[in-house]
């Protein structure tokens, strides 16, 4: 009995401010250093590296489980984040948060409010940014690695995670009131990674999981190194707290001038950051003059309606990655397929040398496009290249014809238009196969039961796929039109 308690006190000493014995860190060390070497090893398939490091990530985690400080966003939380927002001089009247269907906490309209009407600003002192992280404590450690100098998204999310450590912090308000999970890739299973399988989104998930955990595995052995009584971060600073604060700054951060508006700095503007995407054009600007920044109506919304703005010109595919949705209406949706100029080819070197001239790879990423016009007009010189016989590249030396390969109505001749339109055909029916379902299928498994997160691999799944069936029936068309 005696040997018990002494054992249970000598325990109870070995703890340390993170709630871990020395042999729980001592794993945790271990853990790190495996992520590190499994994230530089080659030769492996980028799949079965995913699941080796996953595999290693999940181990960490169970070692690691419930010493993790993520957030519970409540109505009091953001009760108080509101009251903070408006002694900082926010004007909240017009927009207050509110849950919508679908796109979950957003900004109501509180008033009808008219197109290009300002209706937010937000002052840079509420602003976390790696201005604000390089003041704080963090300064030292950052202007001393080079990792965290070349990686200000990284610099951010430590930055929250050390605020967050603070219970006096200025900006304890708005941490509360962020989102306790996401839905970005890095939350996902790999089950739900799998439905991604043919789409080449699944390879930039499997990249940005490999990126969080090298990274996780480097600062975690930096901190160790560290006070720490002066940089809490040493004892508290789980996976689990590293993936949330990265997933905060890849879901909400911006790009703001400097105080001198010399530079541009990485940020986080509060209250702005609820608002929601919709096709449109950029609304919001910094006032260098007032030091904040202003958000003008994209169009008229109505008391009650939901405020959305515009998040920029991106796909799918990199909403998912790093925002965690999938917006099915978006106009500015491609899909990335990569094409090359086989070295085997024996008019390899000519190809070459006219795709240089006009300023486009031999070999490289291309882009197919939503509606009406999938095919752009670099990829459209590609394939024209591409298709040419000895005969045409002889033909097409001077600088005008060269200019021309991107003009829509320029053609080479019949033979080439049917031969750039018939491997377009080809190559994206090969892509559509390489998913294993059909467009049919994804719209079936939309109509079910599916996790969120594998309800958003199946919708991106399926935007890409009408991307690719637009593109062959736009093969067709063409086809058709030079057999008339």
């Amino acid at each position: 009995m005696g040997k018990k308690n002494r054992q249970s006190r000598s325990e109870a000493a070995d703890v340390d401010a993170g709630g871990l014995t020395k042999l729980k860190r001592k794993e945790i060390f271990v853990f790190a250093r495996e992520l590190l070497d499994k994230c530089t090893r080659a030769g492996t398939s980028e799949w079965e590296t995913y699941q080796d490091i996953y595999s290693t990530v999940q181990k960490l985690r169970k070692i690691q489980d419930g010493h993790s400080c993520t957030p519970v966003r409540t109505e009091e939380s953001l009760e108080t984040f509101t009251s903070w927002l408006q002694l900082h001089g926010v004007n909240t009247e017009a927009v207050s948060i509110a849950d919508f269907p679908g796109t979950g906490p957003g900004l109501k309209a509180m008033k009808d409010i008219q197109e290009s009407e300002l209706f937010l600003t937000v002052p840079r002192k509420l602003m976390l940014s790696t201005d604000s992280a390089s003041k704080s404590q963090l300064g030292p450690l950052i202007s001393g690695d080079r990792l965290l100098q070349s990686m200000p998204n990284v610099v951010l999310a430590l930055h929250i995670l050390h605020e967050r450590t603070m219970s006096d912090s200025f900006w304890k308000p708005y941490i509360e009131s962020l989102p306790g999970s996401f839905n970005t890739p890095l939350y996902w299973t790999p089950d739900e990674v799998q439905l991604l399988k043919g789409s080449p989104v699944m390879g930039d998930v499997c990249q940005q999981f490999k990126n969080i955990a090298r990274q996780y595995g480097y600062l975690y052995k930096l901190f160790q190194s560290l006070d720490g009584s002066t940089f809490p971060l040493k004892n508290q600073f789980t996976y689990d707290d590293y993936r949330w604060a990265v997933s905060v700054v890849m879901t909400r951060q911006n790009q703001i001038p400097s105080v001198d508006g010399k530079d541009v700095i990485t940020a986080l503007i509060p209250y702005w950051d609820m608002c929601n995407h919709s096709n449109g054009q950029f609304t919001t600007d910094f006032d260098l003059a007032k030091d904040c920044s202003e958000c003008y109506s994209l169009r008229h919304f109505k008391t009650g309606d939901q405020v959305y703005i515009f998040y920029g010109a991106r796909t799918n595919a990199q909403f998912l990655v790093h925002s965690g949705f999938v917006y099915p209406d978006n106009q500015w949706d491609k899909l990335e397929i990569k094409l090359g100029i086989s070295r085997n080819d024996p008019l390899c070197a000519m190809k070459t040398d006219i795709l240089t001239k006009v300023g486009i790879p031999a070999s490289g990423s291309f882009f197919l496009c939503c509606g009406d016009q999938p095919v752009d007009s670099n990829l459209l010189a590609f394939l024209r290249v591409f298709s040419m016989d000895e005969e045409s590249l002889k033909a097409t030396q001077d600088t005008e014809s060269v200019a021309r390969l991107k003009e829509e109505d320029a053609s080479i001749s019949d033979d080439n238009n049917k031969k750039v339109w018939t491997f377009l055909e080809t190559r994206c029916m090969l892509l559509m196969r390489g998913y294993g379902t059909s467009i049919e299928d994804d719209i079936k498994l939309l109509a079910g039961e599916l996790t969120d997160n594998a309800r958003l691999a199946v919708l991106q799944r399926l935007c890409e796929k009408k991307i690719l069936q637009n593109t062959m029936d736009f093969c067709k068309n063409k086809k058709q039109v030079i057999q008339q």
